[in-house]
């Protein structure tokens, strides 16, 4: 389908060339109208029928044929939105658009306009290989407006498009919203407290892998220590977003026999015969000596307390603690602090989630103290690094205050001044806890 190639003018070829000669001469020279020819304005712009040789031959759109003015079918009207069609073996041709249609049929002065026959005084032509229709019967059949200006030889076609009435806007029925999802019922809590056996395992100065014990102290006659275990304890209090924890961890454990010393026992006896002694390297800088002792039941107590802040939904906390490590066996109190991270278990949601998790890992760069000077060594400052975790999960019986908990729990100890060795404290736990 050909379309029309609109040339923008200032105006009409023969108004320009008479009113404006100054305008007319700096405009592109198109040369005089072939015989027979004439210009056609349509919507103010210059129209051709052949826009393909538009600049070699300067054919005009407009021919005067028998008197009647005519115009290339199928250009013209596809300008005005019609569609054409064109059937070889009847040589007729169908204009159709909304709301109008006309038949026409080369060589036949008739036109059939919406079904109605109406006479042509002149019927559509070929020119040039181009199918010409006369331009007044068409034209305002189709809407547009015709007018013929002899003193400038040019035919003035105006057409505009009619304005569709808008549809009115359909009404949306009011959408109801969908009732939201419950939430998952909550059972806030502000206080957990938590109480476990530990059966952890020692490794010191003193031990080497012994394990812990709750009760009683010393090898006794059968060579047994007792039951194994100790106690582990864990809390803390909300009041969102920030949470006051603490942590305790009992090491209870007798000291591992390595040797033998000669009684009666005196303060750091060396290697003998005879009695079961434990030896150890004595604190101090190097190089530290090996003393025997009388084997005996060590306790170590660690406890942390935490400031935390929530980071992360469900209770995940970032914090700084402060941590206290004492013993029975004469050595220097330990404390120092440090931060990490730690997620609290979800006692708020027990009613949909009673198994919940936890876990915590703390850092405490340095851990200090002073051991005081004797009669045959000055005072001599003691340090390590702590690391401190546990793992751990819990399972709240229903909506019930009572939780089961179990894990596993555990620190160590890196030696950095004037001590022997690292330690290390670990083991799982099982307990029973409350949350309020």
């Amino acid at each position: 389908m050909k379309k029309f190639v609109v040339a923008i003018l200032m105006g009409a070829v023969g108004l320009v060339c008479t009113s404006m000669p100054g305008v007319a001469a700096s405009m592109m020279d198109f040369g005089s109208p072939p015989s027979g020819q004439i210009p056609i304005l349509y919507n103010d712009h210059h129209v051709y029928s052949r826009p393909d040789v538009l600049r070699a031959s300067r054919v005009l759109a407009a021919l005067v044929h028998n008197g009647t003015i005519m115009v290339p079918l199928r250009s013209m009207f596809e300008q005005m939105g019609a569609t054409v069609s064109y059937d070889p073996a009847s040589k007729g041709f169908t204009i159709q658009k909304s709301g109008a249609s006309i038949q026409l049929t080369l060589g036949k002065n008739e036109a059939v306009i919406n079904g109605e026959s109406r006479p042509l005084d002149q019927g559509p032509i070929m020119y040039q290989g181009v199918a010409l229709v006369p331009v007044r019967v068409i034209s305002e059949t189709m809407g547009a407006y015709v007018e013929w200006v002899p003193s400038q030889r040019v035919v003035v076609v105006r057409y505009a498009p009619a304005t569709p009435v808008p549809a009115p806007v359909p009404t949306v029925a009011p959408t109801t919203p969908p009732t939201p999802a419950p939430l998952p019922p909550t059972h806030p809590f502000n206080v957990f407290l938590g109480g476990a056996v530990n059966f952890g395992r020692v490794y010191n100065e003193f031990a080497a892998g012994q394990n812990d014990h709750l009760f009683g102290g010393g090898l006794n006659s059968s060579g047994s220590n007792g039951l194994n275990g100790s106690f582990v304890a864990n809390g803390g209090v909300l009041f969102n977003p920030w949470a006051v924890t603490f942590n305790f961890r009992q090491d209870r454990y007798d000291s591992t026999v390595n040797g033998t010393v000669t009684p009666p026992y005196t303060l750091c006896s060396g290697p003998g015969t005879g009695a079961p002694a434990t030896f150890f390297t004595v604190l101090g800088p190097a190089p530290q000596a090996q003393c025997g002792v009388a084997p005996f039941t060590a306790q170590q107590n660690t406890i942390d307390a935490r400031l935390e802040y929530k980071v992360v939904n469900p209770h995940i906390y970032i914090g700084a603690g402060y941590v206290w490590a004492g013993n029975n066996y004469g050595y220097p109190q330990l404390s120092g602090f440090g931060g990490g991270l730690e997620k609290l278990p979800d006692f708020d949601m027990v009613q949909t989630q009673p198994l919940s998790w936890f876990g915590s890992v703390f850092y405490y760069p340095i851990i200090q103290n002073t051991y005081p000077a004797t009669m045959t060594s000055p005072a001599t400052k003691l340090e390590y690094q702590l690391l401190k975790y546990n793992l751990g999960v819990s399972y709240n019986f229903g909506t019930s205050p009572v939780y089961i908990y179990a894990g596993f729990d555990g620190d160590r100890y890196t030696a950095k001044q004037n001590v022997p060795v690292d330690q290390s404290h670990s083991g799982p736990f099982a307990g029973l806890g409350v949350h309020f």
